[in-house]
């Protein structure tokens, strides 16, 4: 892991409202990194879960120097507690790409068949993994899946409903799901038994690290 020391760039996320957001209409983009983030949550009213998109796209250009954050519109609401969360993954995925040069538009969007909610720090891991991916120009491959808070020193920490969002994944097609380490079993779920149902393989994993070389194919 990169040893983290001050650094000169600052992206601050509001955190109550999407109103302190700054909305673009101009999509004219030059050799933007793009990534498409899987992102599982689970409806209280039903046990189906649901299977939302988180879209990353940087133009990498010159300005505006430090880099910007914008939102493309979509259907996915964010709410107080998933800014909380989204603001911790890039910034882990700022200290971890202490390298690269942050400047230009990062866009942020969400994407779902109908309109609804991200799940709040349950999908702090995967946002990290997806902020990494775009800084670093590489891709998220389409197949595999992550649920997963993150915690300190890039460690990844439990969540519930992981049932539900194991039948969500396996309805877009996803055939790997990738869960915080000691939750296979629970009084709720036996998700070694879910997985071989639903055709899914179910992984534990314990760190972004991890995630990210099963997710993108690369190693950080």
């Amino acid at each position: 892991m990169t040893s983290r020391r001050p650094s000169q760039f600052r992206v601050i996320i509001p955190l109550m409202t999407l109103g302190a957001f700054w909305f673009l209409t101009d999509t004219t983009v030059s050799a933007e990194n793009f990534v498409e983030v899987p992102v599982l949550a689970s409806i209280r009213a039903n046990d189906r879960g649901v299977f939302e998109v988180m879209t990353l796209r940087w133009d990498q250009q010159a300005s505006p120097d430090p880099m910007q954050i914008a939102w493309d519109r979509g259907n996915v609401h964010f709410r107080s507690e998933s800014m909380a969360a989204m603001q911790a993954a890039f910034q882990y995925a700022l200290d971890r790409t202490l390298s690269i040069s942050r400047t230009g538009i990062l866009r942020i969007g969400g994407l779902a068949y109908v309109p609804s909610s991200s799940d709040g720090p349950s999908a702090g891991a995967v946002m990290t993994v997806g902020f990494l991916a775009v800084l670093r120009g590489e891709t998220i491959q389409r197949g595999v899946a992550l649920t997963g808070t993150l915690q300190a020193n890039g460690r990844i920490g439990p969540v519930g409903a992981i049932a539900d969002k194991v039948r969500a994944a396996a309805r877009e097609g996803y055939r790997t799901v990738l869960i915080p380490h000691g939750q296979m079993y629970s009084a709720q779920w036996n998700l070694e038994r879910l997985g071989l149902e639903l055709n899914v393989t179910v992984k534990e994993v314990n760190t972004i690290d991890e995630a990210y070389e099963l997710m993108t194919g690369r190693r950080l």
